[in-house]
């Protein structure tokens, strides 16, 4: 039982980490007029938003997949995350217009994915099995 919940601190991590990405996007064209009064000006670079990304990815690889080769084995979380790092990934895909709608819907599939994989890992018989056994 320890381990599902060490697991699903890492699922908890990506969640995190894959909101703070979407907030730094939603809320970068609000901060933009003010990045130049506090000197941050590399926020609205894309290589910044690329490594939150590429940060958040990497992170919910990680808990997938330990959730997918100790638990479940389940593969639907994996695409959700891919899906939406994806579309994340090219937010501009349909035009500046769209990059809003474009990132929240990424960043939806990137949370639902680690949920997803909380509660299968949760609701896994085999997890049960092997904890109850020890």
């Amino acid at each position: 039982m320890a381990q599902i919940q060490r697991k699903s601190i890492m699922d908890r991590v990506g969640i995190w980490t894959s909101s703070l990405c979407a907030l730094h996007c939603l809320l970068l064209p609000i901060l933009i007029p003010v990045l130049p009064f506090v000197s941050a000006s590399f926020f609205a670079e894309d290589w910044f938003e690329k490594t939150i990304l590429s940060l958040s990815m990497i992170i919910g690889f990680w808990a997938l997949l330990s959730g997918f080769y100790r638990y479940h084995r389940q593969l639907y979380p994996i695409y959700s995350l891919l899906i939406g790092g994806l579309v994340y990934w090219n937010k501009d895909m349909f035009g500046e217009a769209y990059e809003p709608l474009t990132i929240g819907f990424g960043a939806l599939l990137i949370v639902a994915a680690h949920v997803l994989n909380i509660k299968l890992c949760k609701s896994c018989n085999s997890c049960q099995e092997c904890s109850s056994a020890h």
